[in-house]
Protein backbone atom coordinates (compact mmCIF):
# COMPACT_ATOMS: atom_id res chain seq x y z
CA UNK A 1 0.00 0.00 0.00
CA UNK A 2 1.34 3.39 -0.97
CA UNK A 3 0.35 7.07 -0.95
CA UNK A 4 -3.13 8.05 0.31
CA UNK A 5 -4.25 4.42 0.49
CA UNK A 6 -1.96 3.66 3.46
CA UNK A 7 -2.98 4.59 6.99
CA UNK A 8 -0.08 7.04 7.07
CA UNK A 9 -1.25 8.51 3.72
CA UNK A 10 -4.78 8.96 5.00
CA UNK A 11 -3.47 10.58 8.16
CA UNK A 12 -1.31 13.04 6.19
CA UNK A 13 -4.20 13.87 3.82
CA UNK A 14 -6.51 14.37 6.80
CA UNK A 15 -3.93 16.64 8.53
CA UNK A 16 -3.51 18.72 5.39
CA UNK A 17 -7.29 19.10 5.03
CA UNK A 18 -7.61 20.16 8.67
CA UNK A 19 -4.72 22.63 8.26
CA UNK A 20 -6.34 24.09 5.15
CA UNK A 21 -9.65 24.43 7.00
CA UNK A 22 -7.93 26.17 9.94
CA UNK A 23 -6.16 28.59 7.60
CA UNK A 24 -9.48 29.38 5.90
CA UNK A 25 -11.29 29.89 9.22
CA UNK A 26 -8.47 32.03 10.59
CA UNK A 27 -8.51 34.18 7.46
CA UNK A 28 -12.28 34.66 7.74
CA UNK A 29 -12.08 35.51 11.46
CA UNK A 30 -9.25 38.00 10.94
CA UNK A 31 -11.04 39.55 7.95
CA UNK A 32 -14.17 40.00 10.05
CA UNK A 33 -12.11 41.41 12.93
CA UNK A 34 -10.41 43.80 10.50
CA UNK A 35 -13.79 44.82 9.14
CA UNK A 36 -15.03 45.35 12.69
CA UNK A 37 -11.96 47.46 13.49
CA UNK A 38 -12.56 49.52 10.34
CA UNK A 39 -16.19 50.01 11.32
CA UNK A 40 -15.17 51.09 14.83
CA UNK A 41 -12.53 53.42 13.39
CA UNK A 42 -15.08 54.92 10.99
CA UNK A 43 -17.60 55.39 13.82
CA UNK A 44 -14.88 57.11 15.84
CA UNK A 45 -14.06 59.36 12.86
CA UNK A 46 -17.76 60.21 12.35
CA UNK A 47 -18.13 61.05 16.06
CA UNK A 48 -15.05 63.29 15.90
CA UNK A 49 -16.56 65.00 12.84
CA UNK A 50 -19.88 65.44 14.66
CA UNK A 51 -18.05 67.12 17.53
CA UNK A 52 -16.19 69.49 15.18
CA UNK A 53 -19.32 70.36 13.15
CA UNK A 54 -21.70 70.78 16.09
CA UNK A 55 -19.50 72.01 18.94
CA UNK A 56 -16.44 73.68 17.40
CA UNK A 57 -17.25 75.09 13.96
CA UNK A 58 -20.98 75.35 14.81
CA UNK A 59 -21.97 74.80 11.16
CA UNK A 60 -25.64 74.44 12.05
CA UNK A 61 -25.89 78.15 12.89
CA UNK A 62 -25.93 78.97 9.17
CA UNK A 63 -26.62 75.67 7.38
CA UNK A 64 -29.78 74.72 9.34
CA UNK A 65 -33.18 76.45 8.98
CA UNK A 66 -34.76 78.08 12.02
CA UNK A 67 -38.33 77.89 13.27
CA UNK A 68 -40.57 80.88 14.09
CA UNK A 69 -38.88 81.22 17.50
CA UNK A 70 -35.44 81.42 15.92
CA UNK A 71 -34.43 77.94 17.15
CA UNK A 72 -32.62 75.52 14.87
CA UNK A 73 -34.86 72.93 13.18
CA UNK A 74 -33.09 69.67 14.11
CA UNK A 75 -35.34 67.74 11.69
CA UNK A 76 -33.67 69.74 8.90
CA UNK A 77 -30.15 69.58 10.33
CA UNK A 78 -27.61 71.03 7.88
CA UNK A 79 -30.14 70.98 5.02
CA UNK A 80 -29.29 74.54 3.97
CA UNK A 81 -30.94 77.75 5.10
CA UNK A 82 -31.46 81.42 4.35
CA UNK A 83 -28.65 83.42 5.90
CA UNK A 84 -29.57 85.57 8.85
CA UNK A 85 -26.26 87.45 8.78
CA UNK A 86 -25.89 90.70 6.88
CA UNK A 87 -22.62 92.35 5.85
CA UNK A 88 -21.40 95.40 7.78
CA UNK A 89 -21.15 97.23 4.45
CA UNK A 90 -23.24 96.45 1.39
CA UNK A 91 -21.53 93.97 -0.91
CA UNK A 92 -22.71 92.60 -4.25
CA UNK A 93 -21.60 88.98 -3.75
CA UNK A 94 -22.97 88.34 -0.25
CA UNK A 95 -24.65 84.90 -0.26
CA UNK A 96 -28.34 84.76 0.59
CA UNK A 97 -28.39 81.08 1.46
CA UNK A 98 -26.04 78.60 3.10
CA UNK A 99 -26.08 75.38 1.06
CA UNK A 100 -27.13 71.95 2.26
CA UNK A 101 -24.10 70.10 3.56
CA UNK A 102 -25.87 67.06 5.09
CA UNK A 103 -25.53 63.75 3.30
CA UNK A 104 -23.88 64.41 -0.01
CA UNK A 105 -22.44 67.90 -0.39
CA UNK A 106 -21.89 68.93 -3.99
CA UNK A 107 -18.22 67.99 -4.07
CA UNK A 108 -15.90 65.02 -3.80
CA UNK A 109 -14.31 64.10 -0.49
CA UNK A 110 -10.99 65.51 -1.71
CA UNK A 111 -12.65 68.81 -2.71
CA UNK A 112 -14.26 69.11 0.71
CA UNK A 113 -11.01 68.27 2.50
CA UNK A 114 -9.22 70.89 0.41
CA UNK A 115 -11.92 73.42 1.32
CA UNK A 116 -11.62 72.70 5.04
CA UNK A 117 -7.81 72.69 5.06
CA UNK A 118 -7.17 75.67 2.77
CA UNK A 119 -10.40 77.69 2.49
CA UNK A 120 -10.38 77.17 -1.30
CA UNK A 121 -13.42 75.71 -3.08
CA UNK A 122 -13.23 73.21 -5.96
CA UNK A 123 -13.34 76.10 -8.45
CA UNK A 124 -10.05 77.42 -7.07
CA UNK A 125 -11.75 80.44 -5.47
CA UNK A 126 -11.57 81.25 -1.79
CA UNK A 127 -14.86 81.11 0.04
CA UNK A 128 -16.34 84.48 0.73
CA UNK A 129 -17.73 85.73 4.04
CA UNK A 130 -19.58 84.89 6.10
CA UNK A 131 -18.14 81.40 5.60
CA UNK A 132 -15.08 81.02 7.85
CA UNK A 133 -11.76 80.35 6.17
CA UNK A 134 -10.97 77.12 8.00
CA UNK A 135 -7.45 75.71 8.22
CA UNK A 136 -8.27 72.32 9.71
CA UNK A 137 -5.78 69.51 9.89
CA UNK A 138 -6.34 66.83 7.25
CA UNK A 139 -7.45 64.41 9.98
CA UNK A 140 -10.09 66.86 11.25
CA UNK A 141 -11.26 67.63 7.72
CA UNK A 142 -11.61 63.91 6.95
CA UNK A 143 -13.63 63.48 10.14
CA UNK A 144 -15.95 66.35 9.19
CA UNK A 145 -16.48 64.87 5.72
CA UNK A 146 -17.19 61.42 7.23
CA UNK A 147 -19.77 62.99 9.55
CA UNK A 148 -21.46 65.01 6.79
CA UNK A 149 -21.60 61.93 4.53
CA UNK A 150 -23.17 59.93 7.39
CA UNK A 151 -26.18 62.25 7.55
CA UNK A 152 -29.38 61.75 5.58
CA UNK A 153 -30.76 64.94 4.06
CA UNK A 154 -34.51 65.50 3.87
CA UNK A 155 -36.23 63.71 1.01
CA UNK A 156 -36.37 65.73 -2.17
CA UNK A 157 -33.30 67.85 -1.43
Amino acid sequence: MTGATTPRGWFLAWRMAVAALLVTLTTVVYAQAGSSNKTAANQSRVERGRYIVEDVAICGMCHTPRNGSGELEREQWLDGAALWLLPARPTSDWPLKAPRIAGSPAASDEDLIRLLTTGIWKTGIRLRPPMPQFRMSREDAEAVVAYLRSLTPRAGD
